[in-house]
């Protein structure tokens, strides 16, 4: 187990790294000066910018620099917000990401898995029937579409909930809805298709024709072994839920990270840019890291080494 975790952690610095070295050289690659605007600055100001950043060194000399700050944690200086470190700005910015991420992420597994649940159970009946549409909606519906029609009728016309901001509890409904809409789409057909095949398994009818009661089977076959192919996709899917509300924090008016994020590329502020995408990639891969040993965890057949036994 414990060669398994440390080769895992190793793949996931060598991704890191990778990342890194993109993002900085993709940045460098980008014509012009961050700091051209309406305004362009006197040539003694823009050099002596160019010295605050260190903009006029060489790039290999840049890049060994950068890689050693993101080492001590160091993202660097905004270069529009005055006085502000990258770090700072994701520090404070990141919570109402968080928080609205983390609501949606429970929302969603345990609505999906409930669905799925249902329509596995109910399998060629109405429920299963309404579910599948359901699902196919939310994967079909893009979700600043269906954040656009739970503004205008949940709170333009029934008048239901605020329009825009995050200060109260009822602040968090419309943005949950619209950001777990698609993962609880794909959770609940995950969970049909995995569902079905379980019930449908030979140990399923030994169990049964041995007299366990329905609870036991359930929960001690059918829930344990269907949950599976959610797990897998629990992690890559709260990296995404967090990483990906973005527009949803835009339409709602969130000061989030994804809002940051935004502005950050409309202003040209590169070392923002790079840190925020370099902090969204370390989330990713910690959310695929704790999915591979949580996967391992669930299922005692997995082998470590990848595979299932024989």
């Amino acid at each position: 187990m414990l060669r398994y975790v440390a080769s895992k952690f190793f793949y996931m610095l060598v991704s890191l790294f990778i990342l890194i070295s993109a993002t900085f050289f993709l940045m460098k690659a980008i014509p012009g000066d961050p700091f051209m605007g309406e305004k362009k600055p006197s040539p003694e100001i823009l050099a002596r910018l160019m010295e605050q950043y260190d903009l006029d060194k060489p790039i290999f000399q840049q890049y060994t620099k950068y890689l050693g700050n993101i080492l001590q944690g160091d993202f660097g200086l905004s270069m529009k917000q005055q006085n502000q470190s990258v770090t700072d700005i994701i520090t404070d910015t990141f919570a109402p990401s968080l928080k609205l991420g983390l609501i949606a992420i429970v929302v969603s597994v345990i609505v999906g898995v409930l669905l799925g649940m249902l329509a596995a159970l109910y399998h060629r009946k109405l429920i299963d029937n309404v579910a599948m549409i359901l699902s196919v909606l939310g994967i079909a519906v893009p979700s600043f579409v269906f954040a656009s029609l739970l503004q205008y009728v949940l709170a333009e016309k029934a008048g239901l909930f605020n329009v825009m901001g995050f200060d109260g509890p009822l602040d968090y409904v419309l943005p949950v809805m619209a950001l777990s809409a698609q993962p609880i789409a794909f959770i609940a057909r995950l969970t049909r298709s995995s569902m079905l095949e379980v019930l449908h398994s030979d140990y399923i009818k030994t169990a049964k024709a041995k007299g366990l009661n329905w609870f036991a089977i359930m929960f001690r076959h059918v829930i344990r072994n269907g949950i599976l192919p959610v797990v897998t996709y629990v992690g890559p899917m709260t990296a995404n839920i967090i990483t990906g509300s973005v527009v949803i924090e835009q339409i709602f008016g969130i000061g989030g990270i994804g809002k940051q994020f935004v502005e950050s590329i409309t202003n040209r502020d590169y070392t923002v840019i790079m840190g925020i995408t370099i902090f969204y990639g370390i989330l990713l891969m910690l959310a695929r890291f704790v999915t591979d040993i949580v996967y391992v965890l669930v299922d005692p057949r997995i082998k470590l080494s990848g595979g299932k036994e024989g």
